[in-house]
Order: structure tokens, then sequence, then C-alpha cells
């Protein structure tokens, strides 16, 4: 049994210990990082898994974002405690924050990630969509959370304003 909640300012670091875990060393210093340096996350959409003890187990966290000077989420990261990895947790808290930024009214979703896995979610490669250097663009991926919301978004991806 795991409960969901949004991440409060008392979760951030352990947070930020499980991203350690999760990911490799540097992981700051990957582009996606330079656009969320210094911005504030999308609050209500990042999520957290604790079990029945309270132990973190998944978190995910979105980021305002523009493209072409249209708003859009940066997705992510999102991580899952080793030990609870194949549980299905990951897509829980993808598919749970999606349906919340939908009611929200937030149209577009971008994320940096293998397109294999993301598919599942409806994510498909975004053409003229640049990330900042050095990002491989065929994992420049996106999803419309409203019918046609990326057509003729192009450019630069850029920190919200």
């Amino acid at each position: 049994m795991y409960r969901l909640d949004e991440e409060t300012e008392e979760d951030w670091w352990e947070v930020e210990a499980l991203y350690d875990l999760c990911f490799a060393p540097g992981r700051t210093a990957l582009s996606s990082y330079r656009l969320r340096d210094g911005v504030p996350t999308v609050a209500a959409l990042c999520l957290i898994l604790r079990d029945g003890d309270g132990t973190l187990a998944a978190a995910i966290r979105y980021w305002p974002v523009e493209v072409g000077g249209q708003d859009a989420l940066l997705l992510g990261p999102v991580a899952v405690h080793p030990t609870r990895q194949g549980e299905g947790l990951g897509g829980l808290l993808i598919n749970e924050s999606l349906a919340e930024a939908r009611r929200l009214g937030w149209e577009r979703v971008m994320l940096v990630g293998d397109a294999p896995y993301y598919s599942r979610f409806g994510f498909t490669k975004l053409e003229g969509v640049e990330m900042p250097p050095p990002t491989n663009p065929d994992r420049v991926l996106g999803l419309a959370l409203k019918a046609g919301a990326w057509d003729g978004v192009r450019g630069a991806v850029t920190k919200a304003t």
C-alpha cells in the first residue's frame, strides 16, 4: 500500500537523495538542469509515493519551460527506489501527474528520455524542438494534453519567464 502526496518543502532533500541514488553522478550537469536552475517547480505536479512505513518509494517533478515562446511542462526527473522498481510506481506517478496537469489546464509536456519507455504514455519524438546541447534530439519527446497542442510549436527550449 502506497500513499500519493504532493511533494512538500520538507521532502525536498529526501527526494534529492533518491535522485542521487537512482541517477549517475553529475546528473545536475545535464542540459535539462540548466532549464531548472533558479526556477521553481510546478508544485501541484511534483508527487511522491511513500509506503505504509512512510519510506519514500518514488518521486516525480515538473518544471515550467517555454518552447518557441509557448508554455510547456518539462517532466522529470522521475525516480523509483531500486528496491521498488518493477512495481509500476513510475507509471503510476506519470499517469497521475499527467491527469492533474491536464486538469490544471496545461496543454503540452516534454521530456528527455527513452522513447520505448515513454511511448506507452503517449510521448513521441518532437521535431524542431531544440534542447540545450548536448542533448540527443531522438530523446526529446512530447505529449499533447490538448489535441494539437504541439502543432507548429518549434524552436529552442528556454526557462519559463
